[in-house]
């Protein structure tokens, strides 16, 4: 409805119109019209308000009363003059149905889920037993051939400055305009190959050439260090979004080891997504 200009056009026409006073007590329920038996509620003018852009949710309540009203009672009598929804008309509503309930449903498990002793047990888990993670401040300079770094490395080993030709030879234009520099980083944060030659390295000196997908290294391992564990609070998203996984997944198994499923679909030719026309 908000794509659609009936809406704007309503609050123009009316603006100057103020809307119904009401009395104490109204529900969702309360009935503001009716369109040939059909009843429009104030619930229904909730909900579209609530669906409105906010530069529109914030005009003034008898202006946005009145627009809103105009505009449901002009599109129930504009819906019921269509006698024969398409297939394509009928699925779409369907599926917005779906959509909608189907979510519903999903903050209903969200809510009971996410709680402080929840994310504080999946907080425990993680990290009762964990180890001390080693982080690693490095530079490198990424070239295209094992021949180029090799003379690079040479220039290193007779004392050339690292950041300087990383700024000058490094294909990594990134980290190469910053002399190379990568920052502090943990372990699975990085490719393998690379990975692997970061953790044997000495700090100080140059590893390398070291192949990856990306091309051939030459890493300096600045410094390293031993990483805190992460308070509850800064994990307090990431496990959030993990136990609301958890519990959706959970309840979904649930609800389907119950439910008659049937999939007469399975063999079917997934190209017959892409055929419009017979929805049409």
């Amino acid at each position: 409805m908000a794509k659609r200009s009936g809406f704007w056009s309503v609050l123009a026409l009316t603006a100057v119109l103020a809307g119904p006073a009401l009395a104490e007590g109204e529900t969702a329920d309360t009935v503001v019209a009716t369109v040939n038996g059909t009843k429009i509620t104030l619930g229904h003018m909730i909900a579209l308000r609530e669906s409105l852009p906010p530069e529109y949710q914030q005009l003034p309540d008898d202006v946005l009363f009145r627009g809103i009203y105009e505009q449901l009672i002009q599109q129930e009598v504009l819906a019921q003059s269509v006698k024969d929804l398409t297939p394509r008309a009928m699925a779409t509503i369907e599926n917005d149905r779906r959509g909608l309930v189907s979510g519903l449903a999903i903050d209903g498990i969200v809510k009971e889920a996410v709680t402080d002793a929840a994310l504080q047990a999946a907080y425990d888990a993680r990290f009762k037993d964990a180890k001390p993670q080693t982080q690693y401040n490095a530079a490198h300079i990424l070239v295209q051939t094992e021949e180029e770094a090799q003379a690079i490395k040479a220039e290193l080993d007779a004392g050339a400055d690292f950041a300087e030709l990383a700024k000058a030879r490094s294909t990594d234009t990134g980290s190469g305009a910053n002399g190379g520099n990568l920052g502090w980083f943990g372990l699975g944060m990085m490719v393998k190959p690379f990975e692997d030659a970061v953790v044997a390295a000495k700090v100080g000196e140059v590893a390398g050439p070291v192949q990856s997908d990306f091309g051939w290294h030459l890493i300096l391992v600045k410094e390293t260090r031993i990483a805190e564990k992460p308070t509850l609070d800064q994990m307090r998203d990431e496990l959030a979004a993990e136990v609301e996984r958890a519990a959706i997944n959970a309840r979904i198994e649930e609800l389907s080891k119950v439910a008659t499923v049937t999939r007469e679909g399975e063999g079917l030719d997934p190209a017959l997504l892409k055929k419009a026309d017979l929805i049409d």
